[in-house]
């Protein structure tokens, strides 16, 4: 494999949350740019998180890495235990010296959102152990994360920290069904913003970065369809048409890790859609999605477009 087909060969990656979804899918399109890639969460073939899914695993994850052409390590670990992600940042010293890619994925809040999109119940009407919890899992956990792996990541010129939430800063604006949700959701774009702040003085660069409408494992088996089957679930949300698979969102993170010039982008507030077009990658079916734009011009706007027109 050429540098030119690997361009991230030599690179360390720590994705924190990368157990499935978004944060598996950013490793592995990581690891076919030839990075190696810790890949972390709390899900693994002995012990099962919160999530309640036992079905995608940090292994799987590190095994997947490896298969695109990277080099996948599997780290189990909760980033909410200072003690734990401080091992895994002096583990990567340790071994490779550097860190040159952090990607904040965690979250694992799916379980606390349900009733949130369907109640939209008020601050007051939501329980606060489970408001709390969701800050914990989406925001708490960044802070630590960051805290802990700056110090490596700031030893080369040139770092990348990607700040992975639900929306853009755009598309946020809006309100977010929920208090302790919105906090969440929002708060990782603002880190973005603070961060690339913070960076200036090492050439390095901090974004947030949203995936659209995103076919998770999780979303796929809500709706009861798999990858092949997705479109079966448009009849029951409309929305789902613009529907993008993972890839998306992991190809996003490549090609900023890999292009030049990505400190034009420090401190904004990305989408993988916006990325797509910028940088010319596709989903992993050809097509191009931008749910974001979607969203904004025909379900909240009211310009008449079809779907197909946004892909």
């Amino acid at each position: 494999m050429s540098e030119h087909d690997a361009p991230l060969t030599g690179r360390i990656a720590l994705v924190a949350g990368a157990t499935r979804g978004a944060g598996r899918a950013i490793a592995v399109q990581l690891g076919a740019a030839g990075a190696t890639v810790y890949v972390t969460g709390r899900t693994t073939r002995e012990k099962v998180s919160e999530v309640g899914r036992p079905g995608e695993t940090i292994e799987e994850t590190a095994e997947l890495v490896t298969a695109a052409g990277g080099t996948g390590i599997a780290v189990p670990t909760d980033h909410l235990e200072r003690d734990r992600v401080r091992a895994l940042v002096e583990r990567i010293d340790r071994d490779h010296g550097r860190l040159d890619i952090l990607v904040n994925d965690v979250w694992g809040g799916e379980h606390l959102v349900g009733e949130v999109i369907e109640e939209k119940p008020r601050m007051w009407e939501y329980d606060l152990d489970k408001g709390m919890r969701m800050l914990e899992l989406g925001v708490r956990s960044h802070i630590i994360t960051s805290s802990l792996a700056l110090p490596l990541l700031v030893r080369n010129p040139g770092g990348l920290v990607v700040e992975v939430t639900d929306g853009t800063a755009e598309s946020n604006r809006r309100y977010r069904e929920n208090f302790y949700y919105d906090l969440t959701k929002n708060a990782p774009i603002r880190m973005a913003f603070c961060l690339a702040e913070d960076l200036k003085d090492f050439d390095g660069t901090a974004v947030s970065l949203t995936p659209g409408f995103l076919r998770s494992e999780q979303m796929l088996d809500g709706l009861g369809v798999t990858e092949d089957t997705w479109r079966d679930a448009v009849e029951k949300v409309p929305e789902f048409a613009i529907a993008e698979s993972p890839v998306l969102v992991g190809r996003a993170v490549a090609a900023l890790a890999a292009g030049p010039g990505k400190r034009r982008w420090s401190g904004r507030s990305l989408s993988s859609g916006q990325l797509a077009k910028e940088y010319g990658f596709t989903d992993a079916d050809g097509s191009r999605p931008d749910a974001w734009l979607y969203f904004k011009e025909v379900v909240w706007g009211d310009k008449d477009a079809p779907v197909d027109d946004y892909r």
